[in-house]
């Protein structure tokens, strides 16, 4: 049973990093220590940061704990996203501490009750986050009709799934 070779689809954002006019400006930040956790062994020479997030009461606050986003293109990258605030208070704090260019990315695009038009970069609140890019798989029904708007863009799993395939077959 070769389906365990398909842990992440982190090699289509290395990929697409290293295709980037400022890629060797690039700082990977993850939203929380969770997706450190889960990501950080995987970015090998690019540096990292790692937020923090706390609530009081209802609002949610997002600092940088560790790492230094300063005139650095910085890629958020995460699990998934719902609402999008993690990433969006993530966004404001990487920009306080001199960000000049913030992407994003998640394997899974949730995006309940169309929470992903705040993030269409011919809003208000697109513009005010500004984000690059919003990098996202189609692991989820829906996410490829959301990729029609800027900043989205797909990267599919096909990819991912056709190497591990093919290496299978090179291994027998």
């Amino acid at each position: 049973n070769r389906s365990s070779d398909l842990e992440t689809a982190i090699p289509l954002l290395l990929r697409k990093l290293e295709s980037l006019d400022d890629h060797e400006n690039v700082a990977v930040a993850f939203p929380d220590d969770g997706a450190y956790k889960r990501f950080s062994g995987m970015f090998g020479s690019y540096d990292l940061i790692t937020c923090v997030k706390r609530r009081e009461g209802t609002k949610r606050i997002v600092s940088v704990k560790d790492g230094n986003p300063s005139g650095r293109h910085v890629i958020i990258v995460d699990d998934l996203v719902q609402t999008g605030g993690t990433l969006m208070e993530c966004c404001k704090a990487l920009v306080a501490q001199g960000a000049i260019r913030i992407s994003a990315y998640v394997t899974h695009a949730i995006f309940p009750n169309d929470s992903w038009k705040q993030f269409i970069s011919d809003n208000d609140v697109g513009r005010e986050f500004g984000l690059s890019h919003f990098w996202f798989t189609d692991s989820l029904p829906g996410s490829v009709s959301i990729a029609k708007y800027k900043p989205f863009e797909v990267l599919s799993l096909t990819d991912v799934l056709s190497d591990m395939l093919l290496d299978y077959d090179l291994r027998k």
